[in-house]
């Protein structure tokens, strides 16, 4: 089982939803988060004041998957999610080593 942590812009998260449920990700988790990489956040002009503005919104989706689907998600979500800018996001993998599903003891695929 692999564990995805995509962070992408706010703006794609429905498309990122349709990806995950067209791939039959069973379960997700959604987080606002606040950061910034590569771009280092932008430089705004209000009212003669120059802001800095160096944390940027960002949405953090989590889900738990079988190898399998882990590749394909990753793949449609390089290819569609994409706008060719910094601050596109970024994909963290993980493995996982096992899954207990507290309501019935189910381990392993089953528990997801």
């Amino acid at each position: 089982m692999k564990k995805l942590e995509i962070i992408v812009r706010p703006e794609k998260l429905e498309d990122l939803k349709g990806i995950l449920e067209g791939c039959r990700a069973n379960g997700i988790m959604i987080s606002n988060i606040m950061g910034y990489g590569n771009q280092k956040g932008y430089t705004q002009m209000y009212r003669g004041t120059t802001y800095t503005v160096n944390l940027l919104p960002k949405m953090k989706v989590e889900t738990v998957v079988p190898e399998d689907i882990a590749e394909t998600i990753i793949d449609k979500v390089v290819k569609e999610i994409t706008t060719g800018n910094y601050g596109d996001g970024k994909i963290f993998i993980y493995d996982v080593q096992d899954a207990v599903r507290i309501r019935t003891g189910e381990r392993g695929v089953e528990a997801l």
